[in-house]
């Protein structure tokens, strides 16, 4: 049976811990090796700011650029440690959740994605580059 977009958002967040835009802010305090990653596609990233210290890597790409058995010319070096502290954002927080339970499913042990994305950070009144 097929499932839609929203049903998988859903399952991601039955997996995945979301955090609010306030929880990040002093996770990101608490631990600045906190890697932040916005997953929305290059053409929409950073429609509504970029998080300080985010990187852009699309949804498309994350579990590539994730695989540690991929050449390295394939993958992202701040994806290399699974202990590292991982922030995953979009614009809303949907792709984020996905993106978060793609990560947690690659080994990832401590990683949630920001309910309602970089808009509620923003909305939060925490600067967006």
């Amino acid at each position: 049976m097929a499932i839609t977009f929203k049903q998988m958002v859903a399952k991601a967040r039955e997996n995945v811990p979301g955090v609010t835009s306030a929880e990040a802010k002093e996770k990101i305090k608490a631990n600045p090796n906190t890697f932040i990653i916005d997953v929305q596609d290059a053409d929409a990233s950073g429609a509504c700011g970029l998080i300080p210290s985010s990187q852009n890597i699309s949804l498309g790409m994350l579990a590539i650029r994730a695989d540690l058995e991929l050449p390295e010319s394939f993958r992202n070096p701040e994806l290399a440690d699974r202990n590292r502290p991982v922030l995953v954002t979009c614009g809303a927080g949907g792709q984020a959740s996905l993106g978060a339970y793609l990560l947690q499913q690659m080994g990832f042990t401590d990683v949630a994605y920001i309910d309602g994305g970089t808009a509620a950070w923003k909305a939060a009144g925490f600067d967006v580059e």
